[in-house]
């Protein structure tokens, strides 16, 4: 883990933040509180919330792409009360233990991948264009999508492309990619998506680009987006201070999953007998959802920025 002040540098790093309104109400800020951003991206988020606090106030900022970091210290360069943390949002705990922090005021989360990452080509995420298979939001850690693609067998591929991509098509796909590296290394995106235009029946290629639900699970797998999340949320909850707020953007069902279970969970529900005069499951809450059913963008924010259609924010609060 490494957590260090990245130098100033400027970088194009655009990304417009998502529910910026509804995140920055959700946390209920406090002036002098701590608050965690931890998926810093741009500091679109982060910004805001440094807007609420007062010189008492501070923030932590944690991204796993360096190139964020360095485009948020640019973009936050007149606070002084950021902490930039290279590292992972799943190890927050040991983030806090070593900056000797033992409970925050709020956490944010942003799940899922940033429009810079989308759109620059070196990076592999997207399906449009020819651009070198990475899809690794770290990019020092070593798994990227040109091994998932060349090195799982056939049923790993078959289950990981259906699981993540809720691709039905997943079997052919998974089929066709070891065929085709039979012959020579898949290299590149445009090669990838090709493969996925030939496993998946013209007829049925309307819902958006046939690669969308292949790519969104390669790119799960890389960067273990899901299996840690559950766990995540509840780490994120035992973190917070009373009354403290966790506010958590997802963008499909698999993620919106884990955070909806983890909340209900967290909340507690007596599963006692009704005639029985007391509780004896022991049941505990530790706090309530403030979120019944998830916020969305509304209307206007859908058309001004087209990644906001399937946001989902879930708020919970810490008793």
């Amino acid at each position: 883990m490494l957590i260090n002040l990245v130098r100033g540098v400027k970088v194009e790093f655009k990304h417009k933040p998502v529910l910026l309104k509804e995140c920055i109400n959700g946390l209920n800020i406090k002036k002098d509180g701590i608050y965690v951003d931890g998926t810093l991206g741009g500091a679109g988020h982060s910004q805001e919330i440094l807007k609420q606090l007062n010189k008492d106030g501070k923030l932590i900022g944690i991204d796993r792409d360096e190139e964020a970091l360095k485009a948020a210290k640019e973009n936050l360069k007149e606070y002084n009360n950021v902490i930039y943390v290279h590292d992972n949002h799943d190890n927050l705990k040991d983030i806090l233990e070593q900056l000797e922090i033992e409970k925050v005021d709020g956490i944010l989360l942003d799940l899922g991948v940033s429009s810079y990452q989308l759109d620059e080509k070196n990076r592999g995420f997207s399906y449009l264009g020819e651009n070198t298979l990475d899809m690794r939001m770290d990019k020092t850690q070593s798994l990227d999508a040109k091994t998932v693609v060349n090195t799982y067998e056939e049923e790993k591929l078959a289950n990981l492309i259906y699981e993540y991509g809720e691709e039905r098509f997943s079997r052919k796909i998974a089929k066709n990619i070891c065929e085709y590296r039979k012959q020579k290394e898949i290299e590149t995106t445009k090669e990838l998506v090709e493969i996925i235009e030939n496993s998946i029946p013209k007829s049925k290629q309307k819902d958006g680009h046939p690669a969308k639900r292949t790519f969104q699970a390669i790119r799960i797998e890389v960067n273990n987006e899901i299996k840690p999340l559950y766990n995540t949320v509840k780490m994120c909850i035992d973190l917070l201070n009373p009354n403290g707020r966790l506010c958590i953007i997802t963008f499909h069902s698999l993620e919106d999953r884990a955070v909806k279970k983890a909340y209900i969970e967290a909340q507690g529900k007596c599963t006692c007998p009704s005639d029985l005069p007391y509780c004896i499951c022991g049941a505990k809450s530790l706090g309530k959802i403030i979120t019944k059913k998830p916020i969305i963008a509304d209307e206007q924010e859908q058309k001004e920025n087209s990644r906001s259609k399937s946001a989902k924010l879930r708020i919970f609060e810490k008793q």
